[in-house]
């Protein structure tokens, strides 16, 4: 792998920036003035700017005002900071929600909302197209060649549905396409004999609604599809002018964790580069799933640690929509957020590790909301690099100043990449149909994404790199995959397994996996469907135990992974039969006492492993660490990592950067194994044998 830029080819470093609203300001220029001296002192280099602007820009129809703009992105380049320059229709002017009332969005329940707030516009409205496209081409006019602009920043945190007549009439155009005009196709897929809703014409169908269809489960995945189909389509109209009149200007946008409402792994194709906004409450309780075998242990979790691997499943997640290359953290937080349910502080040195462990995980910049805290409305608390004191000397500036000199001691990390060669599949039409299955668990315990993050906590305690992928992807680049709870078999997808594990790659994946096809239709001859010869096994129906029980399992002895002893499941407990495999474990206690919890299946040179039963972390961690022992892959640190204590990496082909990372609130001690030392770039010393890391603390290390 070699350095290759993300955004520019003058770039060749880490960025450093935030949000900055110069418009809330315009009539104090004293305030701008000492923006630009202050962001020295920060060590900033790229701005976001003009994201929320478009009173600022346009304040009646057709009345345009660049001066403001032209001043602020002069100053930019003056100054040596780079803008990432955004699209204004995140937050549409007064006048046009007024004057155009077809651009305010319409709710499920078919009522019009009344102009406010922001994310509101019909992104099918052909007025709201239109206006879009205009002030998106005077600002390429203006600035698409200006020394300042590095890339351009669509829209802001894209969300929401629309169910106007203008999306009804789009969505039924979508369906007519995607089922090749075939009305009795779509009645097949959605399977709309049940409950007689079976339709007869095209126009009858309408977007899910409280007090309309919900129950046509097609309907609603259709529809989820539809949203983010119509989402990229209105950014499609929003960056025509910018690809036609910069074309070499990157485009961006800033995704939100797992937001339900988009796949972001449809984004990939017409984004340039990938970007989100991170927000972890650090310092607070992390509301770890149940575990009856953790004991003691679970009443003194690390929290921080556990969040940081939270927030590391977001970040590989995003890096791995771009394949793999460098993405933004467009937005954090220097201190606190002012909209979650309580904000505490950053204690010393979290703002320092939080912010690498986003670059340990491919963030090429380290970026915030926001630079200057609003006067007044509704973000008036959230945190920002200026408080409302307005000068440098707050414990937060200091710690934003610190990270920017970090980011410059660091800096020959840009570019490179996260050797990963084991995948964990997050896929979020799988998501949606899981959402909507209506069994075999309606109490918010199926839990999807807190199961993928389960099994990928276990691989980055072990400090080994990971990609996230959904069903779409190839898999030949990894040796071990893993699909959790892969409900859902998009088109293709058993294939791919089927010939990466005969290939000699390793697939593991666990109950409810392989139901329904990707109209959410059951696949009839027996479950887990086209995977049955993958995994060699049989299911025959599944358990949901009540909250709180619990059944046995025990691992068999001189089973291959060499596990031994017992665990606990709980909430899913799949019945199944062996075919081809060979059972690892079997449930100890209820009727089904003797099936198997876990079986392997040989498939050519490779194997294909599946976990009947939910387990709780301890268990998951265990099942990992056998597992890699038994398939080796590429540790950032081959070494026993003490409890708090996180490794990752990045390579560009002449160098290895190794992140050590302690989120505990003492210090630990961390041993390199022999010729593993080298140039910790952060305080400029060479290191080898025993490191110590400080409360906090996090190493960068060049290897030799």
């Amino acid at each position: 792998m070699s350095y290759t830029p993300i955004f520019h080819p003058k770039v060749d470093k880490l960025l450093h920036g935030a949000d900055y609203n110069p418009d809330q300001w315009l009539h104090m220029p004293e305030v701008i003035d000492e923006d630009f001296r202050l962001m020295k002192l920060a060590r900033c280099s790229i701005m976001s700017v003009g994201i929320f602007a478009w009173a600022a820009l346009e304040p009646r129809e057709g009345e345009f005002h660049f001066e403001w703009l032209d001043r602020i992105m002069d100053r930019l380049a003056e100054n040596g900071l780079y803008a990432c320059l955004a699209t204004p229709t995140g937050a549409r002017p007064r006048w046009l929600a007024v004057d155009y009332p077809e651009t305010n969005r319409v709710g499920a329940d078919r009522v019009r909302l009344l102009p406010g707030m922001r994310h509101n516009h019909n992104y099918s409205s052909p007025v709201m197209i239109e206006k879009a496209k205009s002030i998106n081409t005077k600002l390429a006019e203006r600035y698409g060649g200006h020394p300042a602009l590095l890339l351009w920043h669509i829209s802001n945190e894209y969300g929401g549905e629309d169910h106007s007549v203008d999306s009804q009439q789009a969505f039924r155009a979508w369906l007519r396409e995607r089922y090749r005009d075939d009305l009795d196709a779509l009645n097949r897929a959605w399977w709309s004999a049940f409950w007689s809703r079976t339709y007869q014409d095209w126009s009858q169908i309408e977007s899910p609604a409280p007090h309309g269809e919900t129950a046509v489960h097609g309907l609603v995945l259709d529809w989820k599809r539809f949203v983010t189909h119509q989402t990229i389509e209105f950014m499609r109209h929003e960056f025509e002018p910018l690809r036609r009149i910069a074309p070499n200007v990157p485009l961006t946008t800033n995704f939100m964790e797992t937001y339900a409402g988009l796949d972001y792994f449809r984004f990939a194709d017409v984004l340039d580069v990938a970007s989100w906004d991170a927000y972890p409450q650090w310092h607070t309780p992390y509301p770890m799933r149940p575990d009856p075998d953790a004991g003691d242990g679970q009443a003194a979790t690390l929290d921080d640690y556990e969040r940081a691997a939270h927030f590391s499943f977001f970040h590989d997640l995003v890096r791995s929509v771009k394949h793999g290359r460098p993405f933004m953290l467009m937005e954090s937080t220097p201190s606190a957020t002012n909209w979650q349910p309580y904000a505490a502080l950053k204690r010393p040195g979290m703002h320092r590790l939080s912010c690498i462990n986003a670059v340990a995980h491919g963030a090429d910049t380290i970026q915030y909301f926001q630079w200057r805290k609003s006067r007044g409305a509704f973000e008036k608390f959230h945190g920002a690099v200026v408080d409302h004191a307005g000068h440098e000397n707050t414990r937060v500036f200091g710690d934003v100043s610190d990270v920017g000199t970090v980011l410059e001691r660091i800096g020959e990390v840009a570019g490179s990449r996260v050797p990963a060669n084991v995948a964990v599949v997050f896929d979020w039409e799988n998501r949606w149909a899981i959402d909507e299955a209506k069994g075999p668990r309606n109490d918010g315990r199926t839990a999807y994404v807190e199961t993928v993050i389960d099994h990928y906590r276990a691989f980055w305690k072990l400090g080994i790199p990971t990609d996230v992928i959904d069903e779409t992807r190839p898999l030949d680049a990894y040796t071990i995959v893993v699909a959790p709870m892969v409900y859902m078999l998009r088109p293709g997808f058993a294939e791919r397994v089927e010939k990466f594990v005969a290939a000699g790659g390793v697939f593991v994946t666990t109950y409810w996996s392989g139901i329904v096809d990707e109209s959410d239709l059951c696949f009839l001859g027996g479950f887990p469907g086209p995977l049955r010869s993958v995994l060699g096994i049989r299911s025959e129906e599944i358990d949901a135990p009540a909250p709180g029980e619990t059944r046995r399992c025990r691992y068999l002895d001189g089973n291959p992974l060499g596990l031994s002893g017992s665990f606990s499941a709980l909430e899913l407990c799949d019945v199944v039969h062996t075919e081809s495999a060979t059972a690892l474990a079997t449930y100890e206690s209820d009727f089904y006492a003797g099936h198997p919890a876990a079986t392997v299946n040989r498939l050519g040179d490779g194997f294909a492993y599946y976990l009947a039963a939910r387990s709780g972390n301890r268990a998951l961690s265990q099942w990992y660490g056998a597992l890699v022992a038994a398939h080796p892959v590429r540790r950032a640190l081959d070494a026993p990592l003490p409890a708090g204590v996180a490794a990752a990496v990045r390579e560009n082909g002449e160098h290895t950067f190794l992140f050590v990372q302690n989120f505990r609130s003492t210090a630990s001690e961390v041993e390199l194994p022999h010729g593993s030392g080298g140039f910790e770039l952060i305080d400029g010393k060479h290191v080898d044998g025993s490191i110590e890391l400080a409360p906090y603390g996090v190493m960068v290390i060049r290897l030799d």
